[in-house]
């Protein structure tokens, strides 16, 4: 099997398992509060992320080098992930897909102003066709704009921005601080939630809760390997197989059935973004190539920039 071929099952893999990830999300969170299913999920990924962490021997430690850009992707992280985990304890599995793709497209925006990216016609023709894809999923005038609605579109624009932070530091701070970072400011903002939020929590269930972080890291894994093996744009483009994913668990566990609007208005999205990466691929078309390593519309964990 060949490299590229081996970078492509693992990234289907990868997203994959971050779809199953998303689904047990949305069969616990009409039981318990999102804050305390991060919490949970987040503690149980945390021992064997610091693991595989500290067995890499290239990290001497883990002092950030620009603490405080540092802590502001972390603060966005958090941000991303409280809203992205309760729109989709809200709304059907494909239509937080549908809006969480968006990111490539926010990505490009702000790669302007905040990268010095220069953004030609047809990049920014893809930007207006995919916001127009949002408006068709979210229908304004014929449905009602819901929480979880602005939810996803928070946490798309909360993990552009972080995405758009690690590309400003281009390179100069180690994976292990800008994964673990995150996570441990997450746990420590989620426990100060607890004592106003907890729900008393069945054996089962934080088997389930253990099971989200446990896939998150394994996912990990399998998308840094593949970024290893594959061009990135081989890769990148693979993120939106979790869509399929997505309409699949929500009709099989949660008997959601995507309407026209989220059908086509997600694909007009689907299709805008991999124009985008398409373009970034190009020679001598992105300097910055913010959306190329772009890794997850969630989690970015693709390779840093050299």
């Amino acid at each position: 099997m060949s490299e590229t071929l081996k970078g492509l099952v693992a990234a289907l893999v990868a997203f994959a398992i971050f779809s199953s990830h998303d689904a047990i999300i949305k069969s616990l969170g009409g039981a318990y509060p999102v804050f305390q299913i991060i919490f949970f999920s987040m503690l149980f990924a945390f021992v064997p992320m610091s693991m595989l962490m500290l067995a890499d021997k290239v990290v001497d430690n883990f002092r950030p080098r620009h603490p405080w850009l540092v802590l502001l992707r972390s603060c966005l992280t958090i941000l991303s992930m409280s809203c992205g985990f309760y729109a989709f304890t809200t709304l059907p599995l494909a239509e937080v897909y549908g809006l969480l793709f968006t990111m490539p497209l926010l990505i490009t925006a702000f790669s302007v102003p905040l990268l010095g990216e220069t953004v030609r016609a047809q990049r920014w023709a893809a930007v207006v066709v995919g916001l127009i894809g949002v408006l068709i999923v979210l229908r304004p005038g014929m449905v009602s704009m819901s929480l979880g609605h602005l939810a996803a579109l928070t946490a798309a624009c909360a993990n552009s921005l972080a995405t758009i932070l690690i590309r400003k530091l281009g390179g100069q701070e180690r994976s292990a601080v800008l994964i673990l970072y995150p996570m441990i400011l997450s746990m420590v903002a989620m426990s100060l939630t607890l004592p106003f939020v907890y729900v008393p929590v069945d054996l089962p269930d934080l088997g389930l809760m253990a099971t989200i972080g446990f896939l998150s890291v394994v996912a990990q894994i399998f998308i840094i390997g593949a970024y290893r093996a594959a061009p990135a744009a081989v890769v990148a483009p693979l993120q939106y197989s979790q869509i399929l994913w997505a309409s699949l668990f929500g009709m099989l566990f949660f008997a959601e059935i995507p309407d026209i609007y989220v059908a086509v208005g997600s694909s007009i999205i689907i299709a805008s973004g991999i124009f985008v990466v398409w373009r970034e691929s190009r020679e001598n078309v992105s300097m910055q190539t913010p959306v190329l390593r772009t890794a997850n519309p969630r989690f970015d964990t693709g390779p840093q920039p050299k």
